[in-house]
């Protein structure tokens, strides 16, 4: 089954096949089984259900190529937008993945993996946030901590 990016044929760029970036990004990507099956029967139920379309297939090439980046981008931003959330694009979720990754206390050596970023720096300082809640959780510790030490 072909992912949006195809990692043997080559990454997705605009509505062309090309090379990968780094030899990093052709390593085989870990995939839930639970999202595997979502995968699936997206798949199976979507227009373009052949075993050679894509799973998120472009209407305008009959599912032979993948959605062009400015098509998805369009309908996150029309969504966020309908949301009120402000400014989202598909590389957003690239930067949520990272912090839920954090927040859920993965290793950041894992996290450099699955990010399948080929410098650490990249994971830590690009990609590095966490989730605003995870932060007031933190402060309020360090806050109790400091109440209880001056009593």
């Amino acid at each position: 089954m072909k992912v949006l990016y195809s990692f043997n044929e080559g990454a997705r760029c605009g509505q062309r096949l090309d090379d990968v970036k780094t030899i990093y990004s052709e390593r085989t990507m870990t995939i839930d089984v639970e999202m595997l099956e979502i995968l699936k029967r997206w798949k199976q139920a979507s227009q373009f259900s052949d075993q050679g379309d894509w799973i998120f297939a472009s209407p305008v090439q009959i599912g032979r190529l993948p959605r062009s980046g400015d098509a998805v981008n369009d309908r996150y931003g029309k969504a966020a937008t309908a949301a009120g959330v402000g400014h989202v694009t598909s590389h957003t979720m690239r930067h949520t993945y990272r912090s839920w990754l954090d927040a859920v206390g993965t290793a950041i050596a894992v996290q450099q993996k699955l990010m399948r970023h080929a410098d650490i720096r990249t994971t830590m300082n690009i990609h590095g946030d966490v989730v605003t809640d995870e932060m007031a959780q933190a402060h309020s510790k360090v806050v109790r901590l400091a109440i209880a030490t001056s009593n």
